[in-house]
């Protein structure tokens, strides 16, 4: 079932996760509110101008193995490479010290917050509602967080892992992730990820932790410059 992390976005928005998105034909977007990802059935050949009636102007959008061409209509705004990473390690021990709260629709703001200061990846105010997410606070602060975005077959991803500025270094991101890994492997799913190639501080406490990178894919960011085609 490797292939379907080819396209996993595709996958995801047509498969189990079709009731979070919005589109027609051979494109996906996950409704607004969620990330702002477009996903298509065909990513040499991607479809914008059905998507677009989907998109307002201003709007930025994540793509994920798309490099063709910018077509009329849309502009390129970022451009990289994201390494897709698989769990190749051994079942995590339970962490009974960690105090994390599962986080729900009241958690949204602040949890979006923490994302804009961060910048862990495309978030938004209702990504909380696409799997099972928890946090760390101090106080009444939310310091750090971790979830699942992107499910399909038997892969369910971890996303959203940050930290907020005065709490990196105390180890949350991981303990958190390797929480949602036991959760996933004790329901017999996979566990991937995805890590901007270049942030290699990232990459390289994944490696440690037990993952493995599947493939490095392209990554774009592109915003429709007018409401519809």
């Amino acid at each position: 079932m490797l292939h379907l992390l080819d396209n996993i976005v595709w996958h995801a928005l047509t498969g189990a996760q079709a009731h979070f998105a919005v589109g027609e034909g051979a494109a996906r977007r996950y409704a607004p509110g969620f990330s702002p990802i477009i996903g298509f059935a065909d990513n040499t050949n991607a479809d914008l101008a059905t998507i677009a009636r989907y998109c307002k102007a201003g709007e930025q959008f994540y793509t994920d193995g798309w490099s063709g061409p910018v077509p009329t209509g849309w502009n390129l705004m970022v451009e990289s490479t994201m390494d897709k990473m698989v769990w190749k390690g051994a079942l995590p021990d339970e962490d009974d010290a960690l105090s994390a709260v599962p986080l729900g629709p009241e958690h949204a703001q602040e949890a979006l917050d923490l994302a804009t200061l961060t910048r862990p990846g495309p978030f938004g105010l209702r990504t909380l509602e696409l799997g099972d997410y928890f946090g760390i606070f101090e106080g009444a602060r939310l310091i750090a967080m971790a979830g699942e975005r992107m499910a399909a077959g038997p892969w369910r991803e971890i996303s959203g892992v940050c930290a907020h500025p005065d709490a990196q270094g105390r180890g949350y991101a991981r303990r958190l992730m390797l929480k949602l890994l036991r959760r996933q492997m004790l329901r017999g799913e996979s566990t991937f990820l995805h890590v901007v190639s270049t942030n290699l501080t990232a990459r390289n406490l994944y490696i440690r932790m037990g993952f493995e990178t599947y493939k490095v894919s392209q990554v774009r960011v592109i915003t429709p410059i007018s409401r519809s085609c």
